[in-house]
């Protein structure tokens, strides 16, 4: 335990920035093992309004079955339908907030100005916190270098959903209004309850990604072409977010014995998946993992399990499918994911939630780019070569923070 010294400095075990998914459920998880930790962040009681899915066979032991609001078959839409071999689970966040119970002795309300090293944490007020250990899990910042995934959604009563039946997990016909040479979306449809549905126009990735004005224009043309009628009134959800982690997440290698710089979990970390925006299933199931191994003293241990060789592999494999998605021209996007849908069902979940598995990733990746037309493929390649022969990730220029801790 560092001594706490001078004013308004608080001491712990360990000091968790950022109380989104990620950052809560590591808070939630120490705390519920006897651990003195403390979460900072801007606004900690602040509700969550996002919706955040997982597939079924990635949902923690730990997380009580009342936080899904949803599961559901799911299906794709590519050049042709298929349906995905694993249910899809949809979870309240509203629930989730809950069952990630944080008591409010354990939070401390401010902005991270800096952070002065892997003990100490300066706040914008000019408290100093300090503890044994400082995990970062305050998300990846948005800027104009990084590419983001956007999109907007509306929830809607599964009685008005018109022609639109099931769920879909990526449906790309091109009923939506956009021109043919146009940066394209897909629809999105995923049950929040028993009885409202969320449909949702989204720009997988992009950089500059497309802007909500474009993304609800083409939401509204796809619904009406589908017989669904907005009244104006319906909840809608807005998504922005970087899919690319901070720059020294991303190059940073390491052992188990660095643990000289803070933790950094989430999309902070490179948690997130880069071609798909997914980070909260990896986050959660990582949350007690961590916590078991810092309950226990060992915080090298940890850095270890976040910077193992094997998910910067992983890591590595994964910015190549960012740089390919980057590079297809609008009608190579369909193409490429109607081989990916065809993939068995085995190449298709290493390649999404294969955390740890290089070679399962680069399995899948090969098996995709034997099928793709000979134009996509050598774009794949060549991606991939470019992505194994730099640093992942890129320098952020005109990085802004965003509304975490």
């Amino acid at each position: 335990m560092v001594t706490n010294t001078g004013p308004g400095r608080r001491a712990a075990e360990v000091l968790v920035l950022g109380m989104g998914p990620s950052g809560r459920a590591l808070l939630s998880r120490l705390t519920a093992r006897g651990v003195d930790a403390v979460g900072v962040d801007p606004a900690p009681g602040r509700p969550w309004t996002a919706t955040y899915a997982l597939w079924s066979y990635e949902v923690p032991a730990w997380l009580p079955p009342g936080v899904v609001a949803g599961t559901d078959r799911i299906r794709a839409f590519a050049r042709t339908e298929h349906a995905l071999a694993d249910p899809y689970v949809v979870l309240d966040p509203a629930r989730l907030h809950g069952v990630l119970a944080v008591s409010e002795d354990r939070l401390v309300t401010g902005r991270v100005a800096e952070v002065v090293d892997a003990h100490t944490v300066r706040l914008a007020d000019g408290r100093a916190l300090a503890a044994d250990v400082v995990v970062d899990a305050r998300g990846s910042r948005l800027s104009p270098a990084k590419a983001q995934q956007t999109a907007v959604g509306v929830v809607l009563p599964r009685d008005r959903t018109g022609e639109i039946a099931g769920s879909w997990f990526m449906d790309w016909r091109p009923d939506n209004g956009a021109p043919t040479d146009a940066a394209p979306s897909f629809l999105y449809v995923v049950p929040v309850a028993a009885d409202r549905v969320l449909v949702e126009e989204t720009c997988l990735v992009g950089r500059p990604p497309l802007g909500y004005r474009e993304l609800r224009a083409r939401l509204q043309t796809r619904l009406r072409n589908r017989g669904v009628r907005l009244r104006g009134d319906e909840q809608e959800e807005h998504v922005r977010f970087a899919v690319e982690p901070e720059h020294d997440a991303a190059t940073r290698g390491g052992g188990p014995r660095r643990t000289a710089s803070p933790l950094l979990i989430g999309a902070r970390g490179g948690i997130m998946h880069p071609a798909t925006g997914y980070s909260v299933a990896p986050s959660l199931r990582l949350a007690d993992d961590l916590a078991v191994l810092l309950a226990a003293g060992a915080p090298a241990d940890a850095a270890g399990l976040l910077r193992n060789r094997r998910r910067r592999l992983v890591r590595l494999l994964r910015t190549a499918g960012l740089t390919t998605l980057l590079r297809l021209p609008p009608d190579g996007v369909p193409a490429f994911f109607e081989a990916f849908f065809r993939l068995p069902p085995e190449r298709q979940r290493a390649y999404l939630t294969g955390h740890e598995q290089p070679a399962g990733v680069a399995a899948a990746m090969a098996q995709l780019a034997g099928t793709l037309d000979p134009r996509l493929t050598a774009l794949a390649v060549g991606s991939t070569l470019t992505s194994l022969t730099r640093p992942v990730g890129r320098a952020a220029r005109a990085d802004r923070p965003d509304d975490t801790a």
